[in-house]
């Protein structure tokens, strides 16, 4: 499939381009020679800002490809991911949040080590590391370059990555997280628009006929509830599965946290979050609904993931395809940009900071732009690999399966149980790496499934509570660490009170805790809608 663009759309989407570069070079922070500054854009943005900042990056090759890829050949059961996360979103800011925030932390890693010990940190971000670099960069240059592909089809895919690559690298090495989260700023509300336009005229060529067909007739295409043998989402998944790589990509990923810890303050941070969670229930009617749509209009694409440029090049007239290329690519770029920063500052404060005596901000600085263009060199080189791979979407959730339960397992015992203990943390992350080394040797050596042929979904629970086990049984059986040094970061009913006191003379449309409440029951709205 390729598209020869005219003059009008390649100018718009050229502008859009220059427009961008420039803004992000624009709005650098002064001062940026501040690690502050640099890495974390001065730790004063305000929940707006942080929403769509966290909006944009969020919308990963994964989501505008990927999901739309999914949802093509199965329907709309791949929106259960955002679903569900968005309950686990409510969680995190209610729980975890406030700890991120009060502790002063630039990494997530850097968390484990103020609750247990600088091995910890070490592993998580050393793991942080490689699959951003390898999994996250080399997946969202693939995914833009193979947009831009159908428009430019002289280009190969392995020089389209490197021109998005020296983009993105243009306003995010300059001016740090504080030129990126500027630039996602405008680029998730050009997304948003973008999206709906498309979906618009989805509808109006046939596609609300369509869905209200299927909706009248019962179809599985429009059931977010599937079978326990349902191969896309099974209902038992749902409940023991995405909980689990949702806290992960939410409260464990450097790359979105890093966004939150910009807050300005705990609420702030607690509002952009539930921002990006009414933004996220969005995607079923702008990506979802779409690509349920585009079957019904393009039915047998050769390639699933390809549904959803097909519905732009298609609907979208002149101009306004210009417009929505450049929406599409935004969203990849946001996430690249999102990663190369949050790269920069795993390696510079949890690696560089703790082996080099006592460098300058400056120099830290300095070594995080290094490490972003060393990143961009190894994912543009990976990118042949990445293609590799009939679906990004289970590409991506099946590394997932493996990194997520131990690291998740190690957050959520460590918050709520101050007699887990530092032995105990790492032990849990060592042994959940094992367990994911000898389930991938079993399956690409021996062609053997350790935990059978189940859904994927389905493994998560075993790896969770595998690495639990073990991070309880080895706590318990060595010594506590010292309470004086943990009690700030153990979760207590007292902390709940004192926040229930401070909120008695908030309006309620200013308690985020009524919007928690909201935002929750618009989820089990939509549940129910389509159940």
């Amino acid at each position: 499939m390729e598209y020869n663009l005219g003059v009008i759309d390649i100018s718009v989407l050229v502008l859009y381009f220059i427009f961008i570069v420039w803004f992000g070079i624009r709005s650098s922070k002064k001062g940026s020679d501040s690690t502050s500054d640099y890495f974390l854009a001065g730790r004063n943005m305000t929940w707006p800002v942080i929403g769509f900042s966290l909006f944009a990056a969020s919308i990963s090759s994964t989501t505008l490809i990927g999901k739309s890829g999914d949802a093509y050949s199965t329907g709309i059961a791949v929106f259960n991911y955002d679903l569900i996360s968005v309950l686990v979103m409510v969680f995190f800011a209610m729980f975890f949040l406030p700890f991120y925030i009060k502790s002063g932390i630039f990494t997530i890693p850097e968390f484990l080590e103020k609750r247990f010990d600088k091995r910890s940190r070490y592993y998580f971000s050393f793991i942080t590391l490689m699959g951003s670099t390898f999994l996250d960069a080399a997946g969202a240059l693939y995914a833009a370059s193979l947009l831009m592909k159908l428009v430019f089809p002289s280009l190969s895919i392995m020089e389209l990555s490197v021109i998005f690559a020296v983009i993105v690298a243009a306003y995010t090495i300059p001016g740090g997280l504080s030129a990126a989260i500027k630039v996602d700023l405008i680029q998730g509300i050009l997304l948003l628009v973008g999206t709906f336009i498309l979906t618009f005229l989805a509808m109006r060529n046939g596609g609300l006929e369509h869905l209200k067909e299927l909706l009248l007739n019962e179809d599985m295409m429009m059931k977010l509830i599937r079978p326990l043998d349902d191969p896309s989402v099974p209902w038992l998944g749902m409940i023991v599965g995405i909980p689990i790589l949702g806290f992960y990509f939410w409260g464990n990923n450097q790359v979105l946290v890093q966004r939150v810890l910009t807050a300005k303050s705990i609420d702030h941070g607690r509002k952009g979050i539930l921002l990006v969670g009414f933004l996220t229930v969005s995607l079923i009617f702008i990506i979802i609904f779409p690509a349920v749509i585009g079957k019904h209009l393009f039915p047998g694409l050769p390639k699933n993931d390809m549904v959803y440029p097909k519905l732009v090049i298609e609907l979208m007239p002149i101009g306004l395809l210009g417009l929505m290329l450049a929406a599409m690519v935004a969203a990849l770029t946001s996430t690249l940009s999102a990663l190369l920063n949050s790269v920069a500052t795993l390696f510079t404060m949890d690696f560089y900071v703790k082996f080099k005596k006592e460098p300058s901000q400056k120099e830290q600085v300095y070594v995080g732009k290094i490490v972003s263009v060393i990143v961009l060199i190894l994912a543009v080189l990976w990118v042949p690999f990445v293609s590799k791979f009939d679906s990004l979407l289970k590409y991506y959730q099946e590394m997932l399966t493996y990194i997520a339960p131990p690291v998740v397992a190690v957050f959520f015992l460590g918050v709520f149980w101050k007699r887990i203990n530092k032995h105990g943390a790492f032990w849990g992350l060592i042994a959940g790496a094992f367990a994911a080394i000898a389930t991938i040797v079993a399956k690409v050596g021996f062609n053997h499934e350790l935990l059978g042929s189940i859904h994927f979904l389905l493994k998560v629970p075993f790896y969770f509570v595998f690495s639990a086990v073990v991070i309880i049984i080895v706590s318990l059986l060595s010594k506590p660490d010292d309470k004086t040094q943990i009690e700030d970061l153990i979760w207590t009913k007292k902390i709940y009170h004192e926040e229930t006191k401070e909120l008695e003379g908030v309006p309620f449309y200013k308690n985020f805790r009524v919007w928690s409440l909201i935002l929750i029951a618009f989820c089990f709205i939509v549940l129910y809608m389509y159940q």
